[in-house]
């Protein structure tokens, strides 16, 4: 599936009845609360003495809070039972809540309809860990962000279909809301005929106890997300975005009557171009990293999300225009701006929020994967509510407007995402060569598939420029620590970039024997742990393009640790920006986005590598491309 679109899974029996199955579930959740929430406030419906603002905020916590309450217990089974034996039992337990749903339609019964909306929060609760962790176990790993790409934007869609459906059916002329309970029965139902088609997935912990305290099991999901610093603000940026996102979704509505003095039809065309967004920028993510987790676009994201945020309190009116419909909106030139801006806040989403999940399903352990998701929807949760109380201070004792608080959010986006960053270097060190490797030059890749997924392993290339390393390390699957000599590791700006991607610096005997011998305690240590280790058996960068012949220390290292060598080649890189064909003051116009080639071979076994064998084989895979 390489050549593939991500598209391409809809065809594939692996992932498209999860697909409808998981889509159908969120469109169906948000029919209900939707329809309920239309009879709330047009019916003028009261419970124990509080009003219809007070219900529908209820309404919005009761739904939450099983999330906090039972993530922890169902991650567990999620991890130790088989997987799409679950999934059914889920759908089936929709069917039943929607049953209860028509009662309580039928009879108008708000505690009813209130307890009907807390069991669809908790068949969320159980579908969560279940739904994140089936996917690494049912797509490749080239799959996994377009597949995720995928879920993304068939939940935000079904998120819109739902929120303008619900209202709809509910206001259907009948004795009760006949067409609504029709609708959530029907989609229900059809949600547990596509489950029946979703291929088994085998438990990842079958041995594991269930702990039925939840409070102990959720300071212990704690523990699992806090294994992996990198999972762990991982986990904090995805629950950010859930911060962020409901804030801008939440208030879309009350924006586009109060502040932009719209009617419900231009509440609907603004919820639609901000699902729009995300569900573009979702799609797009795996064409811009190249089918493998690129976590260099979750900086990129928070960028636009400041950036276009901040733009969008800059370009609401100072008052309403009363009255307001659609079409007199569009028509309005400034308008294109206030678009322009909700469809980029989307975008800008997706690619924030996209590589999150696919780095938090393949940096986790799968024996506990499952919980690491519960324990995400319950910080997820938590940042909600969380969103929630601050709009309602900002909008409430503060005394600020909407687009007020669209603006103090783009700021703390801002200070948040410096923080993560600051706290894991990775992210923006993959942003650099992100950026490297998709302005200034065009890379096309051969023969991934050759090197392994995982296990120690040794990659070598021939060295023709000062940002090879960059290069390699942004297409390769798997994090590489590079040997490169001490004087280019030292480079100002790149040094950042080396450092935080744990580059070991080498030097000459005669140089400087100290700065040796620590790199091959360095190489050692990275293969001991089963890393990978990226070589330039040359030494240094060529000054006349031609392959220099490669030093002997491949040999050493692979006497003391015989692991397989992948040897590769980057064509059509001498002359560039970062070579050494032109001194600096010779140095030729060059062109941006120059196509070169990084063509990898096939593994030499341990025993048959030699540093003549392994030039040879750079030199086969170059050829006449310098």
């Amino acid at each position: 599936m390489s050549g593939d679109s991500q598209f391409k899974l809809f065809s594939q029996r692996r992932f498209m009845p999860f697909f409808m199955t998981q889509g159908l579930g969120a469109f169906n959740d948000n029919i209900f609360k939707n329809a309920m929430v239309a009879l709330l406030v047009f019916e003028g419906s009261s419970l124990y003495g509080l009003n219809t603002d007070q219900l529908v905020n209820l309404s919005a916590m009761i739904f939450i809070l099983p999330f906090f309450l039972f993530s922890a217990l169902f991650g567990q089974f999620a991890d130790k039972y088989e997987k799409s034996v679950q999934v059914r039992r889920v759908k089936l337990f929709e069917v039943v809540i929607m049953l209860l749903a028509t009662l309580g339609f039928w009879l108008h019964n708000v505690p009813l309809l209130m307890f009907v909306l807390f069991l669809l929060g908790l068949q969320s609760t159980i579908f969560g860990p279940i739904k994140y962790g089936i996917l690494p176990q049912i797509l490749r790993k080239e799959e996994l962000v377009g597949g995720n790409a995928l879920i993304e934007m068939g939940t935000f869609v079904a998120i819109l279909a739902g929120t303008i459906a619900g209202p709809q059916l509910a206001g259907i002329e009948a004795s009760w809301p006949y067409w609504a309970s029709v609708a959530c029965l029907a989609v229900a139902v059809a949600g547990y005929v596509y489950s029946r088609g979703i291929p088994e997935a085998e438990a990842s912990a079958p041995d594991i106890r269930i702990s039925w305290n939840i409070f102990t099991e959720t300071i212990r999901n704690m523990k699992f997300i806090n294994e992996n610093p990198v999972v762990l603000n991982s986990v904090l940026g995805v629950s950010w975005f859930w911060f962020f996102g409901a804030v801008f979704l939440v208030q879309i509505p009350s924006y586009s009557q109060n502040v932009l003095g719209g009617d419900k039809h231009l509440m609907s065309t603004l919820l639609g171009i901000f699902i729009v967004g995300i569900s573009t920028g979702s799609l797009l993510c795996e064409k811009l990293s190249g089918k493998q987790v690129e976590i260099g676009l979750v900086p990129f994201g928070a960028i636009g999300l400041t950036l276009f945020g901040l733009d969008l309190f800059l370009a609401s009116p100072a008052a309403p225009t009363a009255g307001l419909t659609t079409l007199q909106f569009l028509a309005g030139g400034h308008n294109w701006r206030i678009i322009a801006d909700l469809l980029l806040i989307g975008v800008f989403g997706g690619f924030y929020i996209v590589p999150l999940y696919a780095l938090i399903q393949s940096r986790s352990s799968p024996s506990h994967r499952s919980r690491v998701i519960a324990g995400l929807n319950i910080i997820n949760a938590l940042f909600m509510v969380i969103a929630a109380i601050m709009a309602m201070l900002i909008l409430g004792p503060a005394g600020l407007d909407i687009p007020h608080l669209f603006l103090i959010s783009a700021i703390l986006n801002a200070v948040v995402a410096i923080y993560i960053f600051t706290l894991v270097p990775e992210f923006l060190m993959r942003f650099l060569v992100w950026i490297l490797i998709h302005t200034i030059y065009r890379v096309r890749v051969t023969g991934m598939d050759n090197i392994p997924e995982e296990g120690p392993v040794i990659v070598a290339s021939n060295h023709v420029s000062f940002v090879d390393p960059l290069i390699i390390g942004g297409m390769i699957r798997r994090p590489v620590n590079f040997v490169m000599y001490y004087k280019i590791y030292k480079i100002p700006v790149l040094n950042f970039i080396f450092r935080t991607g744990k580059a070991i610096p080498i030097a000459g005997r005669a140089e400087n024997p100290e700065i040796l011998e620590n790199a091959y305690r360095r190489m050692h240590g990275v293969l001991q742990v089963g890393d990978v280790l990226g070589i330039f058996p040359e030494g240094r960068i060529t000054s006349d393009g031609d392959i220099q012949e490669f030093k002997p220390g491949i040999d050493k290292v692979i006497a003391e640790q015989p692991v397989p060598v992948v040897p590769m080649a980057l064509c059509n890189l001498w002359g560039s920006l970062f070579s050494r064909r032109d001194t600096l003051l010779k140095r030729r116009p060059y062109k941006l986005w120059s196509l070169i080639e990084l063509r990898i071979g096939e593994p030499i076994p341990a025993q048959q590598v030699t540093a003549e064998r392994l030039q040879q084989e750079v030199e086969r895979l170059r050829g006449d491309d310098r």
